[in-house]
């Protein structure tokens, strides 16, 4: 074939794209710092992702995506053009054909934003498939069997839980409730405890180091030694001066049970309306988490405590919804009653 064919996961915290017949090839942040004065786009990924919160006032380094959707089109389209041009070269013949992925709640119109931006930034063919189908077939899933699978796809805009049976969605619920809200409820929660501003970037670092979705003392018995601490620098809000404190892994889960809740919600929401002979299958088989905020510790045993349903995270759980894709692309025949194409 003279023309390339990607698959791209675009998502709110991270862009990933697979190029079939070699696999994953670019995993960047979704972020772009654009020039105020004449609207060009100056940095993406790892580049502009070192700017947010240090920009000078004529740059505005921000996150294109909201939630799992576009939220500003004109820059999702600069940056969706970098990743191609990154991929296929600059100078190529032949447009690629590209897949991407969208959240099953999402709504036409968002569907249609996602179409337009990618032909616009140079595709030739544009295929959607859902999020949690994709996450499904990277997480080696066996989709086309007649027995339900349930897999929760939890990344950094939105959560995605489904029922899958027989190559299609069955039940789906979503939230937009992931990653960025977790690291949102440790910044607003660290502001009112200890009068400390952070910025995106330390709470998402204090969630990576010392987050967990249960305090140490129900998951471990010698309490004092697995509990972390971390030290969190900002800016005191009342004096206005650099400042730096400790805080433990359980007040960071404190901090969290609010806005895990609500992902604990959709998940309940999709047992719910689950009909009874795919819930037999789900009992037997468990509970599948993809996502980035898959890694979250203690995360399946909050779920387990919640559902009394198994949990398995997947393997890789970041690369899940990307490899989906991948494959989706490379088996299109296979796939197709699940695709929709423009």
């Amino acid at each position: 074939m003279f023309f390339k064919r990607l698959g791209i996961d675009l998502g709110t915290a991270n862009s990933l794209v697979y190029l079939a017949g070699e696999g994953v090839v670019l995993n960047e942040p979704t972020v772009v710092a654009v020039s105020i004065e004449d609207n060009r786009v100056v940095a993406v990924g790892n580049e502009a992702k070192e700017m947010l919160g240090r920009t000078p006032g004529n740059i505005v380094a921000s996150r294109p995506l909201r939630d799992g959707v576009i939220a500003d089109y004109v820059v999702t389209e600069a940056m969706l053009r970098y990743f191609i041009d990154q991929v296929c070269g600059k100078s190529r013949l032949f447009k690629p054909d590209v897949m991407i992925c969208v959240p099953s709640g999402c709504t036409q119109v968002e569907r249609r934003a996602v179409m337009d931006a990618t032909m616009a930034a140079g595709a030739r063919n544009v295929y959607l498939i859902e999020e949690p189908l994709a996450a499904a077939i990277g997480a080696k899933i066996p989709i086309a069997q007649a027995s339900g699978n349930m897999i929760v796809d939890i990344g950094g805009g939105s959560t995605e839980a489904a029922v899958i049976s027989l190559g299609g969605v069955v039940v789906h619920n979503s939230a937009r409730v992931a990653g960025n809200k977790l690291d949102e409820a440790i910044t607003v929660w660290i502001k009112k405890k200890f009068n400390l501003i952070i910025g995106e970037r330390m709470a998402e670092e204090v969630k990576i180091q010392i987050g967990s979705a249960l305090p140490q003392a129900t998951t471990s018995s010698n309490k004092v030694s697995s509990i972390k601490k971390l030290e969190v620098r900002g800016r005191d809000s009342i004096l206005g001066l650099p400042r730096m404190i400790e805080i433990t892994s359980d007040e960071v889960s404190a901090a969290l049970q609010n806005a895990l809740g609500s992902i604990i919600s959709a998940i309940k929401g999709v047992l719910e309306n689950t009909p009874p002979e795919l819930a037999s299958d789900i009992i037997d088989k468990g509970i599948v988490l993809s996502g980035g905020t898959a890694l979250l510790r203690n995360l399946d045993k909050l779920i387990i405590n919640a559902t009394g349903v198994p949990v398995h995270v997947a393997e890789d759980p970041l690369l899940c919804v990307v490899r989906g894709t991948g494959v989706a692309l490379e088996n299109i025949d296979l796939y197709k009653r699940s695709i929709a194409k423009r």
